[in-house]
């Protein structure tokens, strides 16, 4: 969906390479239509268009992939390269070997690695070097980018098991829940995704007019877009639409769609850390930020729009979302883009 939204937080951590290296991180922000003194609020967020022009913006400033804080440069063009000699193989497992052994083409090497052990598998984060990544954003954006990559090759989610992490529990480590939608684990012995290895002998389904396709807007994309249809949650999200001014379907009928039982699909939502409720809230949320910043109805059209009877009740809520009113949070939006 267009209108997700992005963290303010990782706005901030995806500019944390540049400022390092002594850039105009603000010049960068502005080029990407984000107000810099918005982002800066607790409880900010930009959509994930936004976030996706940052990650373009910074790119190409700094001419490296890893925005700063690799322990060398990562060329532009490098990931492009790496997806077209994915194409030549025909399942997950091959296509995972081969960028693994194009990452070690490279000196200080930061890539992921295969591994496999029974019925499980998993890719494991390496860093050959020390990285300038005080927010964890690098290590993120691999652990996100790599996963999302090869879902869209064999066409379908890899269900992550469980999601480890070689570091304590990030200030923000809220947000994991909806990155990963898996168990977590902090200050374990190494980084890695956890999955079944069945996914291992799924077909690579994509073809090379499909993958320039991809590449025009990828990685970004991946970074900024969550794979929707790849969990409950997502699915939950598209089945409820856009539109809360009209009655919500309820649970039952949304667990009927999805062909399971209402107990197992709360189970399912336990599993990927969240609840039905929070997927409403956090829609809401969304679909109000995407409402303000095109500017094209009034603040109280969209409390009405996204479910609020009360205009006063929707400021409450967009404060305690956001830490701005549905006003200010307007006024700098319109500030950032003229």
């Amino acid at each position: 969906m267009a209108n997700l939204t992005v963290s303010g937080h990782f706005v901030l951590a995806a500019l944390s390479g540049a400022e390092y290296q002594r850039q105009d991180s603000s010049v960068m922000l502005r080029r990407a239509g984000i107000s810099p003194e918005l982002i800066r609020t607790p409880g900010a967020r930009v959509s994930s268009a936004q976030f996706t022009r940052l990650m373009q913006v910074i790119w190409d400033a700094m001419q490296d992939e890893f925005m700063g804080m690799g322990p060398r440069r990562c060329h532009p063009g490098t990931f492009a390269t790496m997806c077209t000699l994915i194409l030549e193989h025909s399942t997950l497992e091959s296509g995972l070997e081969r960028a693994e052994h194009f990452s070690h083409l490279f000196d200080s090497t930061v890539c992921m690695g295969l591994e496999r052990g029974g019925d499980r598998a998993s890719l494991v984060l390496h860093l050959d070097l020390p990285v300038h990544d005080p927010h964890y954003f690098l290590r993120e954006s691999i652990l996100v980018i790599w996963h999302r990559l090869f879902s869209w090759l064999i066409g379908q989610a890899i269900t992550l098991k469980k999601a480890r992490f070689d570091y304590p529990a990030p200030p923000h480590a809220d947000e994991y829940r909806h990155i990963f939608h898996c168990p977590l684990a902090f200050d374990a012995d190494r980084t890695e995704l956890v999955f079944d290895a069945r996914f291992l002998t799924a077909p690579i389904i994509r073809d090379r007019p499909e993958m320039r396709r991809f590449l025009k807007t990828s990685p970004a994309d991946l970074l900024a877009r969550p794979d929707e249809g790849n969990s409950y949650t997502g699915r939950i999200r598209a089945l409820i639409g856009r539109d809360f001014s009209q009655a919500l379907p309820d649970f039952e009928w949304i667990a009927s769609e999805l062909h399971v039982s209402p107990q197992t699909l709360r189970r399912r939502l336990k599993q990927e850390n969240t609840s039905f409720q929070e997927i409403k809230d956090l829609l809401r949320r969304d679909l109000a930020i995407y409402h303000l910043g095109r500017g094209e109805r009034s603040i109280n059209e969209i409390a009405h729009l996204v479910g609020f009877t009360e205009p006063s009740t929707f400021h409450r809520a967009f404060k305690k979302w956001t830490g701005m009113t549905p006003r200010a949070w307007r006024e700098e939006e319109v500030g950032a883009e003229s």
